[in-house]
């Protein structure tokens, strides 16, 4: 294999650019031409695809987003586009593929492996840690100290003025961003996808809290079945008529896919980006390389794709624990 292309797909998320770095210069070290291509796989139909050098990817680790830019690509859903991508990369004699992204992007790479053959080793990227075959995803440890920073802020406020703050984060199928804050932002309650939490639970629960706490801070993950922390507020504020209690809501949105990436997530884009290409030249395809206990494992994109990765009991009972 002589030579290689990376790209960036679906959401950005910080640690993004040194997986790109990481690819570029393990490539170079083992003599392997790498391309970038722009804009994912729209850019991919498009030959928005170019020749990297080290120089590419310099001063780029500190920086969140994407260098390589990201895109949606409607044409890359049929196989007409499919087929122009393909046409496009053989241009260059690509001859294999690191895919940067979550379950969109190795659902896209899976397909394009299965009608063109075309070696394609996957990196994590997506803040919501919600891809099986890796621990973490690079992106994830970023969006948590984010939105921590901005808890910490509004739990000051909440504290000054006796206040019930609901908090939205970002995690539409995922509540490990939500959890991770709740145990680290110390909020009374957590409302994730993944368990049901009902209004009269939440209800139940601040009416009790306020023997012990004139401030409670709840933080909702976007997902969450009873609605955005919005719509949740509106449904507990109800139960309170007549109760001289104060209701705030803050939407946290955007502001954790951006900034610069922590340690953390820069050493696992390194990691994960090093790994993708050493996989493609020991013959790992139609994978990703994920980090689990501290070691590499190259999972099927089948199995990132349809499995599940639940949120640990233990974060769950430790967040119930320690809100008391």
């Amino acid at each position: 294999m002589k030579k290689i292309a990376v790209f960036t797909s679906g959401g950005d998320s910080p640690g993004m650019n040194a997986c790109i770095r990481a690819v570029v210069r393990t490539g170079i070290y083992h003599e392997i031409d790498v391309y970038g291509i722009m804009y994912g796989y729209d850019g991919m139909i498009h030959g928005n695809i170019r020749k990297m050098q080290s120089h590419s990817v310099s001063n780029i680790l500190q920086r969140g987003g994407t260098i390589l830019k990201s895109a949606r690509s409607e044409a890359f859903r049929t196989k007409e586009g499919r087929k122009k991508a393909y046409e496009e990369l053989s241009k260059h004699g690509i001859e294999g593929l690191v895919a940067i992204g979550g379950d969109g992007t190795f659902t896209g790479a899976k397909i394009f492996f299965e009608e063109f053959g075309l070696p394609t080793v996957g990196c994590p990227g997506t803040i919501d840690n919600d891809i099986f075959g890796t621990d973490y995803t690079i992106g994830f440890d970023t969006a948590v100290n984010t939105a921590l920073e901005a808890i910490d802020k509004i739990r000051d406020t909440a504290a000054a003025h006796d206040r019930i703050f609901f908090i939205e984060v970002m995690g539409r199928d995922s509540g490990y961003i939500a959890i991770e804050c709740g145990i680290g932002g110390g909020a009374e309650l957590v409302m994730v996808p993944e368990t049901t939490t009902t209004i009269d639970e939440v209800v139940k629960s601040l009416k009790g809290l306020r023997k012990s706490k004139t401030s409670s801070i709840v933080i909702v993950a976007e997902g969450d079945e009873e609605g955005g922390a919005a719509e949740i507020m509106d449904k507990v504020k109800s139960r309170f008529k007549g109760e001289d209690k104060e209701f705030k809501v803050t939407t946290l949105g955007h502001i954790q896919r951006g900034g610069s990436p922590t340690a953390k997530d820069r050493i696992l884009g390194s990691r994960s980006g090093m790994a993708a290409v050493e996989g493609l030249l020991k013959g790992e395809s139609n994978c990703m390389a994920g980090i689990i206990n501290d070691q590499v494992i190259y999972s099927p994109f089948d199995a990132c794709i349809n499995k599940s990765k639940p949120l640990k009991d233990e974060y769950l009972r430790l967040q119930e624990l320690l809100s008391i």
